[in-house]
């Protein structure tokens, strides 16, 4: 069998975590003059992938041999 290869677009966008993974949320880069600045701010933390896209997001990162 062939080795897995990472999808090199996720493993840009998701980090690994103790209980899964997380990710910056999108909507933060431009045209920041018209949003509000609670949803700014919350805009600045890191998310956790939902239980339903785990497996999915698992599958696209495999864990790297040691």
């Amino acid at each position: 069998m062939s080795k897995l290869k990472t999808h090199r677009g996720a493993a840009k966008r998701f980090r690994r975590s103790g209980s899964g993974f997380k990710y910056r949320p999108a909507n933060k880069n431009h045209i920041l003059t018209k949003k509000a600045p609670k949803r700014k701010r919350q805009l600045r933390a890191f998310k956790t992938v939902s239980d339903g896209d785990k497996r999915s997001v698992s599958r696209m990162l495999p864990k790297k041999a040691r």
